[in-house]
C-alpha cells in the first residue's frame, strides 16, 4: 500500500485548514449581522452550531498535524540511530584496514608482495589489488564522512520540526480557548431561546404552515409533470405498438420454477415516466454525476435552517424542514439555477415568489424571491440568474428557501451541493 509523503500530507492539511478558515470567516461575517439584531433565533443557533463544528474540525486538523510531526520526529530518530550504528560499523572496518596497513607499511613489504608473484600477469593483478585496496580505504573514509553529514542534517531537521511542533501546540491552545468561548456563547443563546419558547413556537408554526403550502404546490407540479410524461409515453406507444400483443417468454431465472412463463408488455409501467426520452435520460445522468459538485443557488450564503427533522436545543420544539434556508447578506441578491432544466412553474407564496425547475426526474424549488427573471416553460442553464432573494422575517437581511426533490421524494440539498 502506498503511503503519502510527509510533505504531501502537510500540504493537504494546510489546504484543508485554509478552506476551514475561509468558511469560518464567511460564517462569522453572517453571524455578526444576525448577532447585531440582539434577537436570538433558530438561525443564530444553527450558525453557532456550524461555527462550533468547523472549529472542532479545525482543531482536528491541528491534532493531525501534531501527530504527523510526531511521526516525522520518531522516524527521524530511527534514521539517526540507524545511521549512527552504520558509522560505528564503518569506523570499525576502517580501523581494521588501518591497522593492517600499519603492520605492512614498509615499501619492502609491498615490493616483496609484488615480486613474489609466480608470473608477470600475477604481478599485474597484485599491483591492481593494492590500488583497489587503497581506493577502498579512501571510499570507506568518504562514506563515513557522508554518513556523519547525514546525521548532522537529520538532527538539524529534528530541531526545526520540534520548533514547528511548539508553534502548532501554541496555536492549538488558542483555538481550544476559541472553541470554549463559542460553546459558552451557544449556551447563552440556547437559554435565551428557552426563555422565549412561546414566541419561538409561533415562528415555527408559521414556518410549518409556509412549508406545507410550498410542499403542496411542488407536489402538484410534480404530479402534473409526471402525468404529462405518462400521456406522452402512452401516445408514443400507441403510435408505434398499436397492434403488438404481449410476448410470452420462457425463463429459468434463479428463484423461478423451470418451465414457467412470464409475460412482458411493451406498454408496462416504467420505473419513471420522467426517465424515458433522451433529454430526460441525459439530464438525470448528468444531475446524478454532479452530486456534491452542484453550485449553490446564492453567493456568500449561510445555511440557517437545515434539512429534515430538527429539535431546538433545550426546548420541546421540533419541526421538519423540506429543504434548507439560506441567509444572504442582504435582500435582492442574485439567485441562480443550480442545473440546467425547464421552468415548471412560477408562483406566489405569501408576499414572495417561488420558482420550480425540472431537471429530468429532479426538481429544484427556490422560495422567497423578491423578483423573478424567467417564466414557465423557459429553458435555463446552470448558474443562470432566475431571480432575487427576498427579505428575511425581520426585514434586515436576505433569505431564500431551497428545496430539492427526486419526483415526490425530498432530498437533503447539502448532500448534493458543492462543499
Amino acid at each position: 500500500m502506498a503511503h503519502a509523503q510527509p510533505g504531501q500530507e502537510r500540504g493537504d492539511l494546510e489546504k484543508e485548514r485554509q478552506q476551514i478558515q475561509k468558511e469560518l470567516k464567511e460564517i462569522q461575517g453572517m453571524y455578526d449581522q444576525i448577532k447585531a439584531k440582539k434577537k436570538q433565533s433558530i438561525g443564530q443557533l444553527t450558525i453557532l452550531n456550524r461555527k462550533i463544528a468547523l472549529q472542532e474540525q479545525y482543531l482536528n486538523n491541528i491534532n493531525r498535524e501534531i501527530r504527523a510531526i510526531d511521526d516525522d520526529i520518531y522516524l527521524a530518530n530511527l534514521e539517526i540511530y540507524r545511521l549512527t550504528r552504520q558509522v560505528d560499523t564503518l569506523k570499525q572496518q576502517y580501523a581494521r584496514t588501518v591497522v593492517y596497513a600499519y603492520k605492512n607499511r614498509s615499501n619492502y613489504d609491498y615490493l616483496n608482495f609484488i615480486f613474489s608473484a609466480s608470473s608477470f600477469n600475477d604481478a599485474v593483478r597484485r599491483v591492481s589489488y593494492l590500488k583497489n585496496y587503497r581506493a577502498y580505504r579512501a571510499k570507506q573514509m568518504q562514506t563515513i564522512l557522508q554518513t556523519q553529514d547525514q546525521i548532522a542534517k537529520r538532527k538539524q531537521q529534528q530541531l526545526g520540526r520540534k520548533e514547528q511542533k511548539n508553534i502548532v501546540l501554541t496555536n492549538q491552545t488558542k483555538e481550544v480557548q476559541v472553541l470554549a468561548v463559542q460553546k459558552k456563547e451557544k449556551d447563552a443563546v440556547v437559554n435565551e431561546l428557552k426563555s422565549k419558547e412561546k414566541e419561538l413556537a409561533n415562528q415555527i408554526a408559521a414556518k410549518k404552515k409556509r412549508d406545507r403550502e410550498v410542499q403542496n404546490a411542488i407536489n402538484a407540479i410534480v404530479r402534473r409533470e409526471v402525468e404529462a410524461a405518462r400521456k406522452a409515453a402512452a401516445d408514443e406507444i400507441a403510435r408505434k405498438n398499436a397492434n403488438i400483443t404481449p410476448t410470452v417468454i420462457t425463463t429459468t431465472e434463479k428463484g423461478t420454477a423451470k418451465g414457467t412463463t412470464r409475460r412482458t408488455d411493451p406498454a408496462a409501467k416504467p420505473e419513471s415516466y420522467l426517465n424515458l426520452n433522451a433529454t430526460d435520460v441525459a439530464l438525470n445522468s448528468n444531475f446524478q454525476a454532479n452530486k456534491l459538485k452542484l453550485p449553490w443557488p446564492v453567493d456568500n450564503g449561510v445555511v440557517t435552517v437545515r434539512y429534515g427533522n430538527q429539535k431546538v436545543e433545550n426546548t420541546n420544539l421540533t419541526f421538519d424542514s423540506p429543504g434548507i434556508t439560506i441567509a444572504t447578506p442582504s435582500a435582492g441578491m442574485p439567485v441562480k439555477a443550480i442545473f440546467e432544466g425547464e421552468v415548471s412553474a412560477v408562483y406566489a407564496v405569501g408576499d414572495a415568489m417561488a420558482i420550480t425547475i425540472r431537471h429530468g426526474r429532479y426538481f429544484t424549488t427556490y422560495v422567497n424571491l423578491s423578483g423573478v427573471t424567467v417564466s414557465k416553460g423557459a429553458q435555463v442553464k446552470t448558474n443562470q440568474v432566475i431571480g432575487r432573494s427576498g427579505s428575511n422575517e425581520d426585514g434586515d437581511g436576505g433569505q431564500i428557501d431551497f428545496i430539492l426533490m427526486m419526483e415526490a421524494r425530498n432530498l437533503d440539498p447539502q448532500q448534493w451541493l458543492h462543499r
